[in-house]
């Protein structure tokens, strides 16, 4: 999958999410309003983009995520659609996540930008919060049913 396709199966709706840092998986805000429109972190934003491929990212915070080998297994060399950690060293507590969407670039959402953006692997290099790239884990787990894959992901509105 080459980066334009990849961000070409995007709704707008995507492009448009605000980051917020409180919006994360598993989150009260997320349980009382779930859905994008009212913003996200870095980790529900990569969950709703990968669901509407058919992938289950569980619900876990970016450490848990990083250790997590029943829906994901860490990989040396990313495709499109795996997740890519990133952090200020190689602790994976808080660490970054990002969508790998193609070649050299990273889909993603961060404080700094406030809405979705797509950045090189060197573009997180020249920052000291995202400097170390952790890895990249390929999610396994799909979401249920036989249209999985393609179908609306409920962070569509």
């Amino acid at each position: 999958m080459t980066t334009a396709d990849f961000v070409g199966q995007l709704p707008v709706g995507f492009w448009q999410v605000p980051y917020a840092g409180a919006r994360f998986p598993g989150s009260r805000a997320v349980a009382e309003r779930p859905g994008l429109e009212h913003g996200a972190n870095c980790q529900l934003f990569a969950r709703a983009v990968l669901a509407r491929s058919g992938l289950l990212v569980p619900a876990l915070r970016s450490s848990e995520l990083w250790e997590d080998t029943a829906s994901t297994v860490r990989v040396a060399e990313p495709n499109a659609l795996d997740l890519l950690f990133f952090g200020r060293d190689e602790d994976p507590w808080g660490a970054h996540v990002g969508v790998h969407a193609g070649g050299d670039t990273v889909l993603h959402l961060c404080a700094e930008v406030g809405r979705p953006a797509l950045w090189s692997l060197a573009d997180f290099a020249a920052r000291e919060r995202y400097r170390v790239l952790l890895g990249a884990k390929r999610v396994t787990a799909r979401l249920p049913g036989p249209a999985a894959a393609g179908r609306a992901a409920p962070a569509d509105w």
